[in-house]
């Protein structure tokens, strides 16, 4: 059976949970189309991160990579079409604060996502829920893992597809900051789970 990777994050900044990671534990052994999902949950550290995700690629050897993230002033589920060779942004979750480096001094200065993107949006839209696409998936933790299983794909011998999805806060969240737009978490898995669906039958 073929391979998802799924990923959350854990808590970090002023957010005292991630529904990513509540998302990653409930798909965890899905089934869709011939696929199974194998979850994992990433630090926010840039100097681990990037080595996390590496080493969970070669433990699951997945077809499919998709990274999911918080973004606390989206209101769409929003695949993200570009990553960008930059480390930034505030400090990490370990008290790192990047400066606009590179992510690899000799890497390209971006890679577009692998993933069917046009058809998760629309698919996602059909059933109800808002979403677009990203074209720009910020300097943080979530560009840098993003970039990380998009370069190794293309400098090594593996062949999958990889991207990275930014989700709105949960309702849990808002609790704790009201001034953010939320989706129950509920309807935070369910669109990723479609998402999913699509990956597992989309011919790209």
């Amino acid at each position: 059976m073929k391979k998802i990777l799924l990923t959350g994050f854990e808590p970090f900044l002023s957010f005292k949970t991630n529904p990513t990671m509540e998302i990653a534990e409930r798909l965890n052994g899905e089934e869709l189309n011939g696929y199974v999902v194998e979850s994992r949950i990433l630090p926010v550290d840039f100097k681990r991160s990037g080595d996390e995700i590496l080493k969970m690629i070669k433990d699951v050897e997945p077809d499919v990579v998709v990274a999911l993230g918080l973004a606390g002033n989206r209101r769409h589920f929003t695949p993200e079409r570009i990553a960008i060779n930059c480390n930034d942004g505030p400090e990490d979750n370990e008290g790192h604060r990047p400066n606009g480096e590179k992510i690899f001094d000799d890497g390209p200065d971006g890679y577009f996502t692998t993933l069917p993107i046009k058809k998760m949006v629309e698919h996602v839209q059909k059933n109800g829920y808002p979403a677009s696409i990203s074209n720009s998936a910020g300097t943080y933790l979530c560009n840098h893992v993003m970039y990380q299983a998009l370069h190794h794909e293309a400098v090594s011998d593996l062949n999958y597809i990889a991207g990275f999805i930014h989700l709105p806060p949960s309702h849990e969240i808002a609790q704790q900051q009201p001034q953010l737009s939320s989706w129950s978490q509920d309807d935070l898995t369910e669109s990723v789970k479609l998402s999913l669906e699509v990956i597992a039958t989309s011919d790209e």
